[in-house]
Order: structure tokens, then sequence, then C-alpha cells
């Protein structure tokens, strides 16, 4: 089966949609890769990757073929929209002639923010003659809302109208989070192509060797360590981490470790010097390769969101890998995210934005001896085995575009 994969992100940025793109490649399907350079998070565009013209590369046997886009920057508003909309004319201006001659039995858009990036996949499915699948990482225009960057209702609404063009002519819409249903529906002509298709993570591999990456696990296996990792950006609530960390500053043997990069960083290592939080640690981005020495090494793995009605919603993407990790989970979520941690008695919850009940978790999870602990961990991982394992997961996504195909080509026939 040949898939036109569309998504604004991919390798060497680091998303789920690049370990599903390898098994479904493995898998026997061929896979075209149609994305953008990456500039994610930080902002710039990679080192030996060029912002103008279209390139071409290769990962885990799939082809990739890259627009040109306006890298995101820092943290303006609207540079990001810069971002989001030069991708949206790069895929209807230039994809059409990057794909000429292809055939493609299906076109599949992974889907975080910006949603706007399906455009460009419906006219290439309707080019094609081929069906369209939308998994939807993140509920617009809620999301826009949630992190402040549009708050004009008219604006809102224009991009609620675009999100509803999208919905009704996607043949299939994937759901990560079953909470996503009703808003989408809301939004769609016939809420039964809508599915439930949530996110996975790869096998915990083993750790790499470099010296620095040894050195920053040897430094969260030394502690009760509360170890954060992926953006640092404003959907995160960041300061109620912070807080939390101020809350415990004279607590002996507690810190707080953030993995990451994005368009905080530099307000959190400011606030970080301010307040002299010693128990607050910035390790930057550091490699994939890195991140299994570092979850192997955490006491506490922490996930957080801003105290948001979208944000209940959403499941985010690394709760999955954390659960795969099977240590235990400081949730400081809302709604979904939240009630799938308690489901899985894999750590604990505390409300979004509370940096109280966070630094109360914290204490609650290191009171606990090291079997207590360790048996919230391996709840964690038999829970991702039941729910999320990978190779399962992507099987059922092949049987599913296989139906889709099959009702498309009855539909035009």
């Amino acid at each position: 089966m040949r898939i036109l994969l569309l998504s604004q992100y991919f390798w060497p940025e680091n998303f789920r949609i690049n370990e599903l793109a390898a098994t479904l490649q493995a898998m026997g399907m061929q896979v075209t890769v149609l994305t953008g350079k990456p500039n994610y998070p930080e902002g710039n565009i990679y080192p030996g990757y060029k912002a103008w013209g279209v390139g071409h590369d290769y990962h885990n046997g799939s082809r990739l073929v890259r627009l040109p886009l306006i890298p995101r920057g820092g943290s303006s508003s609207w540079r990001l929209a810069l971002n989001y909309l030069s991708f949206v004319l790069s895929g209807c201006a230039l994809a059409p002639t990057a794909m000429r001659g292809q055939k493609f039995d299906l076109v599949f858009v992974y889907a975080p923010s910006p949603l706007l990036q399906a455009l460009p996949a419906i006219l290439l499915a309707r080019l094609k003659r081929a069906p369209l699948v939308v998994w939807v990482q993140d509920l617009w225009p809620e999301s826009l809302a949630a992190t402040n960057h549009i708050n004009n209702r008219l604006l809102l609404r224009g991009v609620e109208a675009i999100v509803r063009f999208i919905y009704r002519r996607a043949d299939s819409i994937l759901i990560q989070s079953e909470a996503f249903r009703a808003p989408v529906a809301r939004l769609t002509n016939d809420p039964g192509k809508i599915r439930y298709y949530p996110n996975s993570a790869p096998p915990l591999a083993e750790p790499g060797h470099s010296g620095s990456e040894s050195a920053a696990a040897d430094e969260i296996g030394r502690t009760f360590s509360v170890v954060f990792a992926g953006n640092l950006g404003t959907a995160q609530a960041l300061d109620a981490i912070v807080d939390a960390a101020e809350r415990l500053h004279d607590k002996p043997g507690i810190k707080f470790f953030l993995v990451g990069s994005g368009s905080q960083a530099a307000w959190l290592d400011e606030e970080t010097r301010r307040r002299r939080l010693h128990n607050l640690v910035l390790l930057g981005r550091l490699p994939e390769t890195a991140m299994p020495a570092i979850f192997r090494a955490a006491s506490v793995l922490l996930v957080t969101l801003k105290d948001s009605p979208a944000f209940q919603h959403t499941i985010p993407s690394k709760v999955q890998a954390y659960l795969a990790a099977g240590r235990p989970i400081i949730a400081a979520l809302n709604g979904e995210g939240a009630r799938l941690i308690e489901a899985a008695n894999a750590g604990v919850a505390c409300p979004a934005g509370d940096s109280a009940a966070l630094a109360n978790a914290v204490l609650k999870l290191q009171s606990l001896s090291s079997e207590e602990r360790n048996r919230l961990g391996e709840n964690g991982r038999a829970y991702f085995k039941r729910h999320f394992d990978p190779q399962k997961l992507a099987s059922e996504l092949i049987e599913h575009f296989q139906s889709v195909r099959r009702n498309h080509e009855e539909r035009v026939a």
C-alpha cells in the first residue's frame, strides 16, 4: 500500500510520527513523507538544511520530500503564524509538482498544531484520487485560545470554519483521546467517521554512552529526581514547576530536572537564577539516545499542562513514553491525562497549574519506599503493553487504512 504521509514535523524533529512511519514501512507499507524543513522547537533551521527550496531525504526506508517554510523563531505569535501559513502555502503551491507522476493509495495527515497543514493534503488527495485520513493530535481552534496565540473571537471563528472544512472533507478522522470525540463531531458532517486511535511510544532502548549524557543521568540518579522531558512551551504550565521547586527548596534530596527546549527556556533560566533555585536544573535539549538513561535514572517522571478546558481533552504524547519507561508518574493535568494515569495506577495526579498540589505530590511519592515506587512504574508499563503496544496499534492502523481505501473505491466506482 502506497501511503503519502503529510506532517509539518518529522525527523530529525522528535515526534511520535517518526516511529510510526518506520513501523509502517517495516510492515510492508510504502511510505512517502511530505514535511517541512526541521526547525522545531528552537525555531531555527537545523544545521545541514536550508529554509528555501524543495529538499529530498531518506529515513528508515521512507522517502522524504521537504517543503520550504519560514522558521518559527522565538516566542512571537506572529512568527509562529507565519511558520504555519508558510508550510500550508508551500504545500498547496509546490507539493502537486513535487508529487507529480506518483500514485498513492491513501493520504494520511499527522496533525498536531497546526491542523491547517491538512489543507494541502485535501488538494493532494483530490489530485491523486485517494482517500484522506486525518489524525487529530490537538483540538483547533480550542488550543489556539488556550495557548493565547489567538484571542480575537472573529479570528477564532474563522479558524473554526477552516477546521470544519477540513473535517468534512476527510474520509476518516482519527482522535488521540476519546474526549476529542464530541468537539470533533461538532464540526463534522458525519460523526461515524471518527475513530479513536491513541499515540504509542517505542520500547525503551538501551541507553547511549556519551559522556555528557551519562553525566546527566548520573546526576539525576544521585537524588530524588523529578524529571520533565519535552517541549518547554506556554502550554506546559512551567510556572507551576518553578513555583513547586521554590516551595520545596528547603527539602534536602529533591531536585527537578527539565530536559528539553522551547519558547519558555530563556524565561525558565532567568527565573531559576532570580529565585536562586538550586533544586531546579535545566539540562537543555538532549538527543533521543540519551533519554533511556535519563528515564531509568529518574525517581519520578513529570507531565504538566495548563489549566484550560481545551487541555482537559488531550493526552500528551509523552504520557505513553513515560508509561513505557516503567517509572512512577506525576500528572499535573486535568481531564483525560490525569484519568489515564489513575486508571493505570502508575503514579499520582494533581490539578493542572496548582504548584502546592504538585509539591505535595512530589512529597507523597518521596515518602514511598523504592519498592512501592517501582510497583507504580511496573503498573504503568503493564498498562502500556495492554493499551498502547506499537506493533498492535500499527496493525490496527493498516487494517483501517485498507478499509478506508475499499470504501473510497466503492464510492468512486
